[in-house]
């Protein structure tokens, strides 16, 4: 008899299953949508909504609250804090689940996990954190791309170069 039995197990521990949740959580805060199974992204998704209903009160219990669900993971809960505010006109549904074809080696539902409106994830969190702060690091990963840019040859310019086209110069 199943009496107030609430969740998916997952066919793992206790601990086992906070922790990926909490990676699965992280993943989906700095990606924006996260591909995963049926059963794992409709566990995954009550949390992610819980977390950010807390996150829209704005006060300091609330963040306290995520920080602590997190593991004291800072980053993560001020990006779960500040997405939490672009839902404030919203009630509910903050994550939508997407039906993918399932998966060939075992034949598994999979789905993917994302957000019910657009949200821009800052491209510096993707990278990792750079020394020197935010603003260097920003810039930093600028020059790297505009260096890498430069660095590759035009096709043209690579065709040209074994005779094969006559460049238009």
């Amino acid at each position: 008899m199943k009496k107030r039995v609430f969740g998916k197990k997952l066919g793992r521990s206790t601990t086992a299953r906070r922790a990926l949740f909490r990676a699965l959580v992280r993943a989906m805060v700095l990606y924006g949508s996260i591909k995963t199974t049926k059963a794992k992204a409709k566990a995954v998704q009550i949390q992610i909504n819980k977390l950010i209903k807390i996150g829209k009160a704005g006060d300091v219990p609330s963040k306290r609250r995520i920080y602590a669900y997190l593991a004291n993971d800072r980053s993560i809960s001020q990006k779960i804090y500040s997405i939490s505010t672009e839902f404030l006109q919203t009630s509910g549904g903050y994550t939508r689940i997407v039906p993918l074809p399932r998966r060939l080696g075992d034949s598994a539902e999979m789905v993917r996990l994302e957000w019910s409106r657009k949200i821009e994830i800052d491209k510096q969190s993707k990278e990792g954190k750079i020394k020197g702060g935010e603003k260097q690091g920003r810039v930093k990963a600028k020059l790297v791309e505009a260096e890498t840019e430069k660095a590759k040859p035009s096709l043209r310019s690579r065709i040209a170069k074994f005779g094969k086209i006559k460049s238009k110069k």
